[in-house]
């Protein structure tokens, strides 16, 4: 779960080199970071169910085996369109993983409290390889090119295929199950439609094209919906979200993923490309705000137990929105240590809240759905982090545009920062200037997309205590709502 994780934050201090290397234009250079969210957001709650019915250990190991081939292929892609291909098979390869991992923890462990244990792990994990993710890269990218970072999949994933099937249980499926083919088919297209209109309108402004990827997003999401009253086998069961906890809980974990990739996206390229450290230091230091968040999950639980659930979940969004505005505040003047502690606080306070809502769905899912619940889950979590991405890096690249001098723009140094670092390096009379430019509209664009982030976080903190205002259910809450007829 650990490699699963990092590969959506991996790329994010190789920016610099693969744009030397590939020349992506700005929209490839998106899209090679979120294709592999899109594709995981779409496909998990799929695979979810095809884990229930053929066994979550024979997915997981074909996925890893799926997982490590994929990596090569993305190491050694020649052009953007080739990394952006690989990305989008890993993700495939990556949605096999996530949910028959949780559902392993849902079938090895029957006591409660082991169960909240092990997700509480389960969840640290994940949210450290996001974080842990552009340090590795930031070591590999010191002394190998910028392939090197998938290339760290493979001995991972070779030594899960050996001692798997040694460790993990087996026959955990239920061949009576069948998967809806139409419905899968239907929320990939419509989660892929979706942000790819958002990010394009985020990104470059409106346009008739880009409204109508949303809109056809949002017909094939709603054709979905539909589909899921009256197919035999639906893929959700809908009856599940007239359980508020239940639907609160998917909108928590959706925005505090949303938060905690979207911060890392803009604090490795301001610790890079901003203070101009070099990939192996700032991959050093972004490593500070990960320390605390190990302590996170299993003080969350001891909290939950003593002030009740829904209060910890909104006030460790809360402790996330603080530190989102601590970045904001303290990113013009540059300095390290107030963004660091920034980003602290916002990872600790995100970690406490997804701990809480992973182990309330996993431990009240039916054994025989454990795959489908984790997928549905995991689909929340992909998908905030790929939306992170896609509108808090949209919100920075926009800013940027309108920020920089439009008479100091030497060969498109307006269009992104890496551009502009590289024409200073071209056009060493005006190199100086453009630098300060770049650099100036960079924190602001990151300012304003730290309050973004601040207020999106902090109006879900707000929902989450007024919907579920005298709501004490903990563990189990799905137990009803999730059961067959």
């Amino acid at each position: 779960m650990l490699i699963a994780s990092m590969d959506v934050s991996v790329l994010f201090f190789a920016v610099p080199f693969i744009s030397a290397d590939l020349h992506p234009s700005p929209e490839q250079q998106l899209w090679i970071f979120d294709a592999y969210g899109f594709v995981l957001a779409g496909l998990l709650i799929t695979v979810g169910t095809i884990a229930d019915r053929f066994g979550h250990r024979r997915l997981l190991l074909i996925g890893a085996a799926a997982f490590g081939a994929t990596s090569l292929l993305a190491a050694y892609a020649n052009s953007a369109e080739m990394l952006i291909g690989a990305r989008a098979l890993l993700g495939i390869a990556g949605a096999t993983l996530m949910p028959s991992s949780l559902a392993l923890i849902r079938e090895m462990f029957d006591d409660d409290s082991d169960r909240t244990r092990a997700v509480g792990i389960w969840s640290a994990v994940m949210a450290s390889g996001v974080a842990i993710g552009p340090i590795i890269s930031g070591l590999l990218l010191e002394h190998f090119w910028w392939g090197s970072v998938f290339l760290i999949n493979l001995p991972v994933m070779a030594l899960l295929l050996v001692v798997g099937p040694m460790l993990l249980p087996n026959d955990t499926g239920d061949r009576a199950r069948r998967v809806d083919l139409l419905s899968a088919i239907l929320v990939l297209a419509a989660i892929c439609s979706t942000i790819h209109g958002i990010k394009s309108l985020a990104a470059d402004g409106f346009s008739i094209v880009r409204v109508t990827f949303v809109v056809i997003g949002l017909v094939l999401g709603a054709a979905f919906v539909a589909r899921q009253h009256r197919a035999a086998h639906p893929l959700v069961d809908l009856k599940a979200f007239a359980d508020r906890v239940f639907s609160m809980g998917l909108v928590v974990n959706l925005v505090a993923m949303f938060g905690l990739v979207g911060n890392a996206i803009l604090v490795t390229q301001y610790l890079q490309s901003v203070l101009g450290y070099s990939p192996l230091r700032a991959a050093m230091w972004s490593l500070a705000p990960s320390l605390l968040v190990g302590a996170a999950a299993p003080l969350a639980g001891a909290a939950a137990e003593k002030f009740g659930r829904v209060r910890i979940v909104s006030a460790g969004l809360a402790c996330a929105a603080s530190g989102f505005v601590v970045v904001a505040a303290t990113a013009a003047d540059r300095p390290l240590w107030p963004v660091l502690i920034g980003c602290t606080m916002l990872a600790c306070g995100l970690v406490i809240a997804t701990s809480l809502v992973a182990d309330q769905v996993v431990s009240g899912a039916e054994a025989g759905r454990s795959g489908a619940t984790a997928g549905l889950l995991e689909t929340t979590s992909e998908f905030g982090g790929a939306l992170g991405i896609a509108i808090l890096g949209s919100v920075l690249a926009a800013v940027y545009h309108h920020t920089y001098p439009v008479a100091s723009d030497p060969a498109g140094a307006r269009t992104d920062l890496a551009t502009a670092l590289q024409t200073a390096g071209s056009d060493p009379g005006h190199a100086a200037a453009v630098i300060d430019h770049a650099r100036t509209a960079f924190t602001n664009g990151m300012t304003v997309a730290a309050i973004v982030g601040s207020v999106v976080l902090l109006s879900v903190a707000v929902g989450n205590l007024v919907l579920l205002r005298g709501e004490r259910r903990a563990a189990g809450v799905l137990a009803v709502a999730a059961a067959p007829e």
